[in-house]
């Protein structure tokens, strides 16, 4: 059984809604920590991949490489990412969040959680889980018609 286009429509829209809504609530959330949406969301993604090049970081995050450079040289100078030499490729850079970053994401992290908990207390544990499973369908799907548009 497939959705109807309508409801399909309402899904997406609904989908893409609560997506902005969440960033916007965490960004409101993270201003007191110094941090723009887009220097949050770089720590957040590179703390997930440890040791990324800039191309590996960009591709994830989705923006183009000036772009993310522009953004770490911002997060360099606070004192939260360094560049290292990549053992594998001379010409790339692997990239590290400091001891600095690391904390600063211990209270991103917190501040996340109290969020969450706060916009979830009343949802049934079965519902986020049928939620979460079909987005991790359609994620699944998405990064499949990527692959496929990439090669």
């Amino acid at each position: 059984m497939t959705a109807a286009p309508d409801m399909a429509e309402t899904f997406t829209r609904a989908l893409a809604i609560v997506s902005r809504q969440w960033k916007r609530r965490l960004d409101v959330q993270f201003r007191h920590l110094g941090l723009s949406q887009a220097r949050w969301g770089v720590i957040l993604e590179l703390s997930r991949h440890e040791d990324a090049t800039q191309i590996e970081l960009a591709r994830v995050l989705g923006i183009e490489g000036p772009t993310l450079v522009r953004l770490l040289d911002g997060l360099e100078r606070m004192g939260f990412v360094e560049r290292h030499p990549s053992a594998e490729d001379r010409r790339a850079k692997k990239l590290v969040l400091t001891e600095a970053a690391m904390r600063i994401l211990e209270r991103m992290k917190s501040i996340a959680a109290n969020s969450r908990l706060e916009v979830l207390e009343d949802i049934p544990a079965d519902d986020l889980r049928t939620a979460t499973r079909v987005l991790a369908q359609i994620a699944s799907r998405l990064e499949k018609m990527g692959n496929d548009e990439n090669g």
